[in-house]
């Protein structure tokens, strides 16, 4: 097994929280989340940084990533939330899409609720493919 890219357009909210809930949560030692954006921000939004704070989750060392194809060929899945079109298409790459709301620019109330579905995503992804 392979690790798994969590992406999104800025690298800076939903797929930081996937990846990091999914290398909290995962039971198979050798798979890793790791997380990436198509079009990266300069940081992970501090609403996000400050809610995953709450849980014990320090993303404050965080830089966003440039997702690429060389990068998306390093996964065995990628899970997009969020960056459509832009997200690139890697043969032998299987793609899954979460539709889920981005936090930029939301409360904090609002992006708990946003956390806590990504969290509760996470947990069925794992039990269900075993990782």
């Amino acid at each position: 097994m392979s690790d798994i890219m969590f992406a999104c357009v800025h690298n800076a909210g939903r797929s930081q929280m996937a990846a990091a809930f999914f290398n909290r949560h995962k039971t198979h030692p050798s798979i890793k989340g790791i997380s990436a954006g198509t079009n990266p921000a300069t940081e992970v939004h501090p609403v996000v940084r400050e809610i995953m704070s709450e849980i014990g989750i320090d993303l404050t060392n965080i830089t966003p990533v440039k997702l690429t194809t060389e990068l998306a060929q390093t996964v065995s899945t990628i899970v997009t939330m969020g960056c459509g079109e832009t997200c690139p298409f890697v043969p032998g790459v299987k793609i899954i899409d979460w539709a889920i709301e981005d936090p930029k620019n939301k409360s904090v109330e609002e992006a708990r609720v946003i956390r806590d579905a990504i969290e509760q995503r996470i947990k069925v992804f794992i039990s269900e493919n075993n990782y």
